[in-house]
């Protein structure tokens, strides 16, 4: 339980949520710099952590890793809604205070909540992708779930997979470009799976279905518990939540590409087609998701297992995720920073690739079969 209790510092949220809505004013930084900073401060104190557990560990010695994940959404839910409840009928705080607050709660739903639903849609238990379909579905970002499974993990490093990053991408044309093809990617990625079956993306299995009835159920309580107002910063908190998401996709793999083979084929993914990062507080409080070229060498792996590599196997962040993500909100010192990082990256691992310019532009074929 003692090694577990550190990825438990996302309670850490929770009353510092409740002191802003109960305070107002620029109380609701207090979740944003704990978010943001705290972790960032904590890792230069940590630094680096490169152990490895062992990846045959049983997966009852994992229960108190495993519980923070379980018990998040009723946690999530239970502030997201109580604070809608409090700022519209019951604190009399100015229109800032109330749409300040729910950034703090976006902060939390997004640095914490989506992140544990992307450890739950990687579980074989229904039980698990049940709540990842309901923590996606309180930020309404439910077609998460269909993108990252479906194309994410599949094209990642082509030009099939809207998520990564090209080189010299800025964040607010990315965030712009996911928020357009994602949700189409996701539905044909669905459709095509159901065609595969003999059954048209209409059918009952098409879990689009659900993703609609989940958000449409978050939206109709946030109307019934906070009217017109309560339905505004529930959708507020929904988009800071996404943004950040779209945050932490955006550095994950910006400038990686896969080696096209021809004929529409691609190397298969290997560790060196993510950026690693083994900063021991974000890791922390992301349960394991910077150790990120591991979970797309090994999808299955829970996050305690995630193993972490050296700079020979994969690139590595020159800091954590808050702290990079912080970055990324000001394009032309991101690209300044990390451009470099990506040409290094591309003379240690394709020596022989000389002319880069459709591998920048994401121009090289669609991956063979791709929908």
């Amino acid at each position: 339980m003692a090694s577990a209790l550190p990825f438990w510092v996302s309670l850490g949220f929770v009353p510092l949520i409740l002191v802003a809505a109960l305070w107002g004013g620029w109380w609701f930084m207090l979740p944003v710099a704990y978010g943001w900073w705290a972790f960032t401060l904590i890792d230069f104190i940590t630094g680096l952590n490169t152990d490895n557990p062992d990846t045959e560990t049983p997966l009852k010695d994992l229960f108190w890793y495993r519980l923070i994940t379980l018990i998040w959404f009723p946690i999530q839910t239970l502030t997201i809604f109580a604070v809608i409840w409090w700022l519209t009928t019951q604190a009399q705080l100015n229109w800032w205070e109330d749409l300040g607050i729910m950034f703090g709660v976006g902060v939390m739903s997004g640095v914490i909540g989506i992140v544990y639903a992307h450890e739950l849609m990687h579980q074989k238990t229904q039980h698990e992708r049940w709540l990842a379909d309901l923590l996606l579905a309180s930020v309404l970002y439910s077609h998460f779930r269909s993108e990252h499974m479906q194309v994410h993990h599949r094209y990642v490093g082509t030009p099939r997979d809207p998520v990564t990053a090209r080189y010299n991408e800025g964040f607010i044309a990315y965030f712009g470009r996911v928020l357009r093809d994602c949700p189409p990617s996701a539905f044909r990625a669905e459709a095509a799976m159901l065609a595969r079956k003999g059954l048209p993306w209409w059918h009952r299995s098409n879990p689009f279905w659900r993703y609609g009835v989940l958000q449409l159920g978050m939206l109709a309580l946030a109307l019934a518990i906070g009217g017109g107002w309560g339905l505004v910063l529930f959708v507020w908190q929904a988009f800071v939540a996404f943004w950040h998401l779209e945050l932490t996709n955006y550095i994950e793999h910006y400038g990686l590409t896969r080696r096209h083979l021809g004929d529409g084929k691609y190397e298969p993914v290997r560790p060196h087609h993510s950026w690693n990062a083994s900063h021991t507080a974000s890791n922390w409080l992301m349960i394991n998701l910077p150790r990120h070229s591991d979970h797309h060498f090994k999808p299955e792996r829970r996050f305690p297992l995630l193993q972490t590599y050296d700079e020979h196997a994969a690139p590595q962040l020159p800091f954590g995720y808050p702290a990079l993500t912080t970055l990324a909100m000001f394009p032309p010192l991101f690209r300044r920073y990390m451009n470099p990082k990506v040409r290094e990256w591309r003379r240690q691992f394709y020596p022989d690739i000389e002319d880069w310019t459709d591998y920048t532009l994401h121009q090289t074929p669609l991956p063979k079969g791709a929908s």
